[in-house]
């Protein structure tokens, strides 16, 4: 053996040497990776054909192997790790020759282009990361960066330690809207920094917390690394999970894990909340507690004069806490007693299928074992009585279509049971009622006339969904009882909308806000999965930008607002009207509400085209569009070239010597340690588009193959590399605030300035590590 190395060793040390090496080289890093998959074939089939590389392969043919498989030991789990002592074979690296080996990595990489770039099933979800890119990058040229840290900076910045903490919620925000950890950093480095300095903050609290705001991006959804990670974790885990399940004697893994081995983006972006927030939440202690420690370092600034009304605190809290808190608990309370729900006929036409057992139970001695293994005596005896009680009652009950009388009776009885007050009303009256409060708070010395009208007509509106309005009620009826109630609402809700407009908070937080809460709302909530929510945050973010020029520009936005209720109006056609036209009796009503929905589409689209244009003509499109498609290219070259670099490592059994020694590790803690320590150190080498493409497929089928939860694998995963990008003195983060900073801000400032929120970074690791409730307590609570 060269070097005392194993063939497969050295093999992998050549990878390695040739990817650094072509990253190193000055050549964009996209291609430098399929360039250094191709260099390292060719070098390692060049040494496998003069006989250097020989791998060591336990000998299967020997009485001592035999031996051990004899004993019950299953085959693939006998390494030369765990048995070091097995007599081996010495044979070439590349068993059939490299030129079979290059044969089929050609063919496999065309197969996975064509799976996952082209036509495969993730293409849907990674064109989440163009539109993702998009919004992110209409966002930070359209200046609402700039506003978001005024305004928090005037709100914030009286406080001690005020204007860091002012920091970490536009970061969050940023995070929230653009997912994009370089643009983040850059923009805040260059608007909020030297803010900081002239306002006597530390050099090193102020880059500090810059750099780990920026960093949010990372884990706070909608991230781009989130949806990346989970396009690869939903394969490596079912496929891992599938692989354990027939290993345990099972048929598959629903047998096995009683429930299916699937995690989605939607799913992880619902774990990534919590601790998105805690990490924030972290941060902005540290900047408060460190202002209180060291006034003269984060002193209280005053940024000037805000454009709001004087308010007493009576005041603010009755319409800024008291009211928004009674409609949203209130309307809570209604729907835990029935008031507030559901108000459809539709019932299925099929009967209900019987319950099944929570566990399967005809499975093999081997299967049941590990079952029990795995859920524990109680929950196997559970499923067991619960079978027995299923076979006594005949088996379980198949659905069955339902007679025309059974049906009626179905129908009948949801009719019954139908909420006085429906959800879309509640909805809706809790929206108008908040702007009503709002409106109020931020102006109370105002005639209240227009909003006590405005509640009298919210009042009016449960009342007619109380009254006059049933399950049964027609489209079109339901629209005239409520016509003169939601015009007196809209009355009031506009005149507080014009009050709030006034106030600076809430005209620079709320549009972004909505966006967010839309875009993260309908992944979250289960309505949609991430690209239509996506492409909805990329049109949302042109048509807020155009808006944002055309004011500057001294130029009317009413083009963008009646385009934006456009959207509202067809959605909430579409919700109450059946826009199916193509059906063999269609009544007049639908055709009505179709023509109105398409028109109010039409008019939405025009808005969108619109908007592209203010932001063509005013040189802004152009370079939104540029920087979309580099970001985007990038990372799907990136794809390609990663998948070439692994089709090598697996070519000359690489991927399968570092899996194996994975496992050869009894403590399944213990493995996952090891991975995410090899993770921390590659993350100050490599960006992150690197680790998950090339690092996540080959270590993924050990640490998805396991007993942890796949969300919070992954969410750790996403943590552990942005705690690796903040780290000195490599972070990425850290030398984007490098080259923005002043320069009397030192390399050293930073880096001694980041350190607590490192630290801070792996406080959060570790709350996650003994708290995972913190990701899985999101995704058990809202429904996918």
């Amino acid at each position: 053996m060269l070097f005392g190395l194993d063939g497969v060793e050295i093999g992998l040390i050549i990878v390695f040497l040739c990817l650094f090496g072509g990253i190193l080289s000055g050549f964009p890093v996209a291609f430098a990776i399929g360039g250094a998959g191709v260099i390292a074939f060719g070098i390692i089939a060049a040494l496998d054909s003069a006989g250097i590389l020989i791998h060591q392969a336990i000998d299967t043919s020997s009485q001592a192997y035999s031996d051990i498989v004899n004993s019950g030991v299953r085959p693939d789990t006998i390494s030369i790790f765990r048995y070091p002592d097995l007599p081996r074979l010495a044979e070439p690296v590349f068993a059939q020759g490299w030129e079979t080996a290059m044969d089929r990595n050609v063919s496999f990489i065309v197969n996975r282009i064509n799976e996952r770039v082209l036509a495969g099933a993730s293409i849907e979800t990674l064109l989440a990361v163009l539109m993702f890119v998009l919004m992110g990058i209409t966002l930070e040229r359209s200046k609402i960066a700039n506003d978001l840290l005024t305004t928090m900076a005037r709100v914030f910045g009286p406080l001690p330690g005020g204007l860091a903490v002012s920091i970490v919620v536009v970061g969050a925000f940023l995070a929230a809207s653009t997912g994009i950890v370089g643009a983040t950093v850059v923009t805040m480095g260059l608007l909020a920094l030297p803010t900081m300095l002239r306002n006597n903050y530390s050099p090193e609290l102020a880059t500090g917390v810059i750099a780990a705001s920026g960093t949010l991006g990372q884990i706070i959804p909608p991230s781009i690394v989130i949806v990346l990670l989970g396009t690869l974790a939903g394969d490596l885990y079912s496929t891992a999970q599938e692989n354990r399940a027939i290993e345990a004697g099972c048929s598959d893994a629903l047998t096995y894990l009683g429930e299916p081995a699937v995690v989605s983006v939607g799913t992880l972006f619902q774990a990534a909340l919590l601790p998105g927030i805690l990490l924030a939440l972290l941060y902005a202690l540290y900047a408060f507690g460190y202002a209180l420690l060291n006034p003269h370092k984060a002193p209280a600034v005053t940024m000037g004069a805000a454009s709001e009304e004087p308010i007493t605190r009576g005041e603010g809290l009755t319409w800024f806490l008291g009211v928004p808190a009674a409609l949203i608990v209130g309307t809570v309370l209604l729907g835990s007693v029935g008031l507030v729900g559901s108000q459809s006929t539709t019932v299925s036409a099929f009967s209900d299928a019987g319950q099944t057992a929570s566990l399967r139970t005809n499975v093999g001695p081997d299967c049941q074992a590990a079952m029990i293994d795995l859920h524990g005596q109680a929950a196997w005896d559970t499923a067991v009585a619960e079978q027995a009680a299923i076979d006594a009652a005949g088996g379980v009950q198949q659905a069955q279509k339902l007679s025309e009388e059974d049906l009626a009776a179905a129908q009948d009885a949801k009719i019954a049971n139908a909420a006085p007050i429906g959800k879309g009303i509640a909805v809706l009256i809790v929206l108008l009622g908040l702007t009503l409060a709002v409106g109020r708070g931020v102006a109370p010395s105002r005639d209240g006339k227009p909003l006590i009208l405005g509640a009298i007509g919210l009042l009016l509106l449960a009342l007619v969904d109380v009254v006059a309005i049933g399950p049964t009620t027609s489209a079109s009826a339901t629209v005239a009882w409520m016509l003169l109630p939601t015009a007196l609402a809209l009355y009031g809700a506009k005149t507080a909308a014009a009050r709030c407009a006034r106030n600076d908070l809430i005209r620079v937080v709320f549009p972004p806000l909505v966006l967010i809460v839309a875009v993260l709302g309908s992944i979250l909530g289960g309505i949609t999965n991430p690209t239509p929510a996506a492409a909805l945050g990329a049109g949302g973010a042109i048509m807020l930008a155009a808006y944002r020029r055309l004011k500057d520009e001294g130029k009317t936005g009413n083009v963008i607002i009646y385009a934006t209720f456009a959207v509202v109006l067809a959605i909430l056609t579409g919700v109450n009207f059946d826009l199916r036209i193509n059906q063999e009796v269609v009544p007049a009503e639908s055709y009505l509400a179709f023509f109105f929905a398409y028109g109010c589409y039409l008019f939405a689209l025009y808005g969108l085209l619109y908007g592209c244009w203010v932001l063509f003509k005013g040189g802004v499109m152009t370079p939104i569009v540029r920087e979309t498609a580099k970001v985007t290219s990038m990372v799907f070259t990136i794809l390609i070239g990663s998948q070439l670099l692994n089709l090598v490592v697996i070519s000359f059994g690489g991927e399968h010597y570092i899996q194996q020694f994975l496992k050869s590790f009894d403590n399944e803690l213990t493995v996952f340690l090891i991975v995410m320590m090899v993770l921390f150190f590659l993350g100050f080498v490599l960006d992150f588009l690197e680790i998950i493409y090339i690092v996540i497929p080959i270590v993924g089928p050990v640490i998805y193959g396991g007993s942890f939860d796949p969300k919070w694998v992954t969410i750790m995963i996403a943590v552990n590399l942005q705690t690796s990008f903040l780290t000195p003195p490599f972070g990425f983060a850290l030398f984007y605030l490098r080259g923005v900073a002043p320069r009397e801000v030192t390399t050293g400032h930073i880096y001694r300035g980041v350190l607590p929120f490192v630290l801070i970074q792996v406080l959060g690791l570790a709350i996650l590590w003994f708290f995972p409730a913190i990701v899985t307590i999101v995704p058990a609570l809202i429904p996918n």
